[in-house]
């Protein structure tokens, strides 16, 4: 198959793909690609595809879309004819999915083709092109890239590679190699919607530089030949970030790079999909790895996928120094504290969110701690394997860690860019290969039954107890909106909108409801610091904190019988007991 995708117009919103695909004469099927490797789900943005034009010869011909899998579109291929020319409109932006602006554009080329159902793509080969916008840079872990003018062939590949190498392009563009060996080379392709938010600070570059040395240490293995960390800079488009084998998709604000705040909160976007290209493209889980896009993911092993990354990509971010070492206890405590006050914790185990992750992803609406997220296996999967690696180290006598697991579990040393899938029972025996254990009970008891709480145990194994007091959080700080998940039950925005109200919390006492936007606290305008204010009032009386609210033009007023004023968590010291954390995100 070969596909030319132009993407001169890609500042308007739209590209267009020409494809020319081999066919038999007779009823022919092609597809559009829909479970997303990386996305966990049946998300490829169908809506997306317009103008849908099929012709052989120079003649038009008819299609149908099947009416039960609307991904499927059917043709009457004349006798004689060995390939069909598809070219259709691709729509980049919708709501929450911004994919261009005027001078950045993402190329997700599995939104910008279809293919012959029912083959395997690792054996369908593409021959793909770009046509670029005038003076404009791209960065791609696509192979074989030759650039005639504004046009760049590359090399022919399977399906299965072609969507797994995505590709920014940009007018405003800084490619940083961060780290080199040989012909290895980890690059960091960064476009901007304004020139200036490429200006990163030397010291900021020089973190960057870290991630490669560091993951080789706590892998003791390479899998891919050319890294790409893709990386746009924009207020326009989403945060995000997807792995790849040799690149990740990574989306921030415009000042991520420049402003502290904003590396505290997601300094791990990088790190955590970089780490993907072990643990999750090279190692996968067996049911999560199918032959194509259209046949259905099952995901019930993503707190290994996503969870484990979660921990080693956070890991990676401290290590590396983009976040200070010294804040991960605070990291930790915020972590552990919200998942422990979620109320859905104590009917739903979290491996029903992995396996309802396809759905999670996409869950919008309110009461999410009811209801729990796919977030969950990610930062409570972070706890998990926090408590894997500590009890490692407590079995042998902390001669051994999960770095040790990492090595086994990503072995051989090198390869290139391959799949190596796993499953449940196979992760088991690796870590008992490492230290000794009954495993699949710990799994168990973490993932499988309902937890009413995290794991704990290990972080005071690991020298320090969860404490509440009046004194804020970093990280949570670190966040926009007022946060009383802690005090009185609820989350805010700085105007003071209801985000989620706590099941059981004294603001779901009062009736509170999200939705609502408080207007005043305690006969004061609502502010973020009258809010404060009425909070350490409350501790020295006992009258309820007045709250006056509105949701669909009605108002109310709302008593919150609450008086143990502001209280957010952290990790203290436990005397004589040695510093496992700050072993743990030290530089290696």
């Amino acid at each position: 198959m070969t596909l030319v995708l132009d993407a001169r117009s890609a500042a308007r919103g739209i590209m267009e793909s020409h494809m020319v695909i081999p066919v038999r004469a007779g009823a022919f099927t092609i597809v559009y690609p829909k479970w997303i490797p990386g996305e966990h789900g049946p998300t490829g943005p169908l809506n997306d595809v317009s103008q849908l034009r099929i012709s052989a010869d120079g003649r038009t011909l008819a299609w149908s879309r099947d009416p039960v899998d609307m991904y499927a579109f059917h043709v009457d291929v004349p006798p004689g004819v060995h390939a069909v020319r598809v070219d259709f409109t691709v729509l980049l932006n919708a709501p929450g999915d911004t994919m261009s602006t005027a001078n950045i554009a993402i190329v997700n080329w599995n939104r910008d083709l279809l293919y012959q159902e029912n083959v395997n793509s690792h054996d369908y080969y593409v021959k793909a092109a770009l046509l670029l916008p005038p003076g404009w840079s791209y960065g791609t872990a696509l192979p074989g890239a030759r650039q005639n003018g504004n046009r760049i062939d590359f090399d022919t590949v399977p399906l299965n590679v072609l969507v797994d190498s995505p590709l920014d392009m940009g007018r405003y563009a800084k490619h940083i190699a961060l780290w080199r060996q040989g012909s290895a080379v980890q690059w960091l392709d960064a476009f901007a919607d304004e020139p200036q938010d490429l200006d990163f600070p030397a010291p900021e570059v020089t973190k960057y530089e870290r991630m490669t040395p560091q993951a080789l240490r706590l892998y003791g293995s390479r899998h891919w030949y050319v890294y790409h960390s893709l990386l746009t800079l924009s207020q326009a488009i989403g945060f995000e970030g997807i792995e790849h084998h040799q690149s990740s998709d990574n989306r921030a604000s415009s000042d991520f790079m420049t402003d502290p705040k904003e590396q505290l909160g997601g300094g791990d976007l990088l790190t955590h999909e970089f780490s993907h290209s072990w643990n999750g493209k090279y190692r996968r889980p067996a049911d999560l790895t199918t032959p194509n896009f259209q046949i259905p993911m099952q995901t019930d092993l993503l707190w290994v996928y996503e969870g484990m990354n979660q921990y080693l990509g956070d890991v990676l971010s401290f290590r590396t120094g983009i976040r200070d070492p010294k804040t991960y206890p605070e990291y930790l405590a915020q972590t552990y504290a919200e998942l422990d006050a979620e109320p859905g914790r104590l009917t739903t185990p979290l491996i029903d969110t992995t396996v309802a992750a396809p759905y999670l992803y996409q869950a919008r609406g309110d009461y999410s701690s009811l209801r729990r997220t796919a977030g969950d296996f990610y930062s409570e999967g972070h706890l998990i394997w926090l408590a894997a690696d500590v009890t490692i180290r407590k079995l042998t006598a902390n001669k051994k860690s999960l770095d040790d697991f990492e090595h086994v579990f990503t072995e051989p040393q090198f390869t290139g860019p391959i799949v190596k899938t796993y499953t449940r029972a196979e992760v088991e025996s690796m870590l008992s290969r490492v230290a000794p254990y009954d495993w699949h009970a710990f799994f168990q008891r973490w993932v499988y039954a309902i937890a009413p709480h995290p794991p704990y145990e290990d972080i005071e194994q690991a020298g320090w107890r969860l404490v509440y007091n009046a004194k804020p959080n970093t990280y949570i700080a670190s966040d926009d909106g007022v946060n009383a998940w802690y005090s009185i039950g609820a989350r805010l925005t700085q105007d003071g909108e209801v985000r989620d109200v706590r099941d059981s919390s004294a603001a779901w006492a009062a009736g509170l409801i999200p939705g609502m936007k408080i207007v005043a606290v305690d006969k004061q305008q609502f502010t973020p610091q009258a809010f404060e204010y009425a909070l350490k009032s409350a501790q020295n009386t006992t009258a309820p904190i007045e709250i006056l609210a509105t949701r669909n033009g009605w108002y109310g007023t709302y008593l919150v019988n609450y008086h143990g004023g502001p209280r957010f968590p952290h990790l203290v010291r436990i005397t004589g007991r040695p510093d496992l954390l700050g072993e743990i995100m030290r530089a290696h």
